[in-house]
């Protein structure tokens, strides 16, 4: 997984070419106040989800440990999302320096694909809970979930560490840019790491996805309206890889590609900009989607919101206590935990 910078401000990019956005501050804005949002919403969801997965008694499932830590892994971006928003609102100008500028850009691709390997886990854990769901019962330990969640935050920090050894921040017709939110890297080597690091993870979910929905189809001791609650899990989980992961990257193979090579005028280069700078907020919206994984897929967590928004905070103790109570997971609650 090669270190890549995130987006082209319209205005700054463009300038040195003759070639200004017509639309560039609106744009800024309607992209800070996304971010603004974003935060809020990405922050309270993945904040609750924490406080109530570390808050379980006796032993968690390991599709609960991997969104402990996928929880983990958006709340580590999300602290950066003002800066994001103010990049924008400023108009392309980083005034934080050296060092955030270096942060956002390693959170950003720290959290998108720890994102990916960890819904990849829930995914695994799932299948082996439906279709192997027996044989599975001596590997499926919350234990072993952790030291992959370990083993997995290793690969991703290491692999991003390059963002923060190399300085990052550059002075652009007299305005100070953030090179992980300025200018795409367009080369061949990194094509192969975007596939390599995003290819796995999509294809390793799809096909425990589909093998999951296989095995509901021929038959499974699930009753109807828990095979229900599966499918919404998947798809649910589809989506989250269509809107958030998939577009940004084909929009960014699109333009490590064809940007200096093809993209020949303003408008084709506007394009690509303009691709790049949307698939870039959409990946970042995976962190406010993810809370509705936790309420699809972990009973603990859905039972606890319930009971939150139903009885108030006086049934906050009491949904501790109780929901959150359990022991190993037998076959069937393995089955029913989506």
């Amino acid at each position: 997984m090669e270190s890549t910078t995130l987006e082209v401000p319209f205005l700054l990019a463009n300038q040195s070419e003759g070639c200004v956005a017509p639309h560039a501050a609106v744009e800024n804005t309607l992209f800070g106040v996304f971010y603004i949002l974003l935060f809020f919403l990405a922050l309270n969801g993945n904040a609750l989800a924490l406080w109530i997965f570390s808050h379980q008694r006796g032993a968690a499932s390991p599709a609960n440990v991997f969104m402990l830590h996928l929880a983990v892994a958006d709340l580590c971006y999300v602290i950066i999302l003002p800066l994001r928003a103010a990049y924008h609102l400023t108009g392309g100008h980083w005034p934080f320096g050296e060092v955030p500028c270096r942060a956002a850009g390693f959170l950003f691709y720290v959290n998108m694909y720890a994102s990916l390997y960890f819904l990849a886990c829930v995914a695994g854990d799932r299948y082996l809970a439906v279709v192997h769901a027996v044989r599975s019962l001596k590997v499926r330990r919350a234990r072993s979930a952790h030291v992959a969640s370990l083993l997995l935050w290793a690969l991703v920090t290491v692999s991003m560490a390059p963002l923060l050894l190399s300085p990052q921040t550059a002075e652009v017709d007299g305005v100070t840019v953030c090179r992980q939110l300025y200018r795409e890297k367009a080369s061949s080597r990194a094509l192969v790491s975007l596939a390599v690091a995003f290819a796995p993870p999509f294809l390793f979910t799809l096909t425990c996805y589909l093998l999951i929905i296989g095995s509901l189809r021929r038959g499974s001791r699930l009753d109807p309206a828990l095979k229900t609650k599966a499918l919404r899990t998947i798809g649910l989980v589809a989506l989250i890889y269509v809107v958030c992961f998939l577009p940004y990257h084909l929009s960014r193979a699109a333009f490590i590609l064809f940007y200096e090579r093809f993209a020949s005028g303003c408008a084709s280069r506007r394009a690509l900009s303009l691709a790049n700078r949307l698939t870039s907020a959409l990946t970042c919206l995976n962190g406010a989607l993810d809370p509705l994984v936790y309420l699809f897929g972990a009973e603990k967590f859905r039972g606890t919101v319930r009971r939150m928004f139903c009885r108030g905070e006086a049934g906050v103790s009491a949904a501790t206590s109780g929901e959150l109570k359990g022991t190993h997971e037998s076959s069937l609650s393995a089955k029913s935990e989506f």
